[in-house]
């Protein structure tokens, strides 16, 4: 690790693991070295599709995600998706729609809103990676995910212009509300989420979000 300097000053990879959040050494790449990737890297890594990144101040991190994971992610964009084609508030991205909230982070939320008042020309950027800090930002927990990563998470989030963050938690059917990093409700199955004043009127019981796992019963 002798670059590990150039990263924040850290001098071993134990301080960098931890300063990522107390993250698994093998969601680090190490090419190029840490402290050294750039966008372009980023965007090289992830067209591959071998695996999907987030830069981190010049360190490729990769981003845990599993099938069910996947799974609810794909259940939120189609619920935010119906709810958007009735109220024109915004645009909805799945889980490699890549937003650089500052320069040298790049973070890549497994589901972000964004409203049109953020978006220049009501049209949405071609850049790659646009410089846009998501609305609503969804994060659904992997097993690799450390609470640590997600403080950190929340504290990027809102400090680049977030309104809202849902973590979900599949193992406890469960989401953890945010309107600031240390403004938490928890909702479990058989309550009802809101989407406050980011989505107004958006509801989402949570019976029928983690039912998706399930095959439905015929009636």
């Amino acid at each position: 690790m002798k670059h590990t300097k150039e990263f924040a000053g850290l001098t071993s990879l134990a301080d960098l693991l931890d300063d990522l959040g107390g993250i698994a050494p093998d969601r680090v790449l190490f090419r190029p070295a840490p402290g050294r990737a750039t966008e372009r890297d980023l965007l090289r890594i992830n067209d591959r599709k071998e695996v999907l990144c987030e830069l981190v101040d010049g360190v490729l991190v990769e981003k845990p995600m599993g099938a069910t994971e996947s799974l609810l992610a794909g259940a939120f964009i189609q619920y935010i998706r119906n709810y958007l084609e009735r109220h024109e508030l915004g645009t909805v991205l799945g889980a490699d729609g890549t937003l650089r909230l500052r320069p040298g982070l790049v973070r890549v939320p497994d589901v972000s809103f964004i409203s049109w008042d953020r978006i220049e020309g009501d049209e949405f950027p071609h850049d790659p990676i646009p410089e846009l800090a998501p609305d609503l930002a969804i994060e659904v927990l992997s097993e690799g995910n450390t609470r640590k990563e997600m403080e950190r998470k929340l504290r990027e989030y809102f400090t680049h212009g977030a309104r809202l963050v849902w973590i979900v938690d599949p193992q406890d059917r469960a989401v953890d509300v945010y309107t600031s990093p240390d403004d938490r409700r928890r909702l479990r199955n058989g309550q009802t989420l809101d989407g406050g004043d980011v989505l107004p009127r958006f509801r989402l019981p949570l019976r029928k979000l983690f039912a998706q796992s399930r095959r439905p019963r015929r009636k």
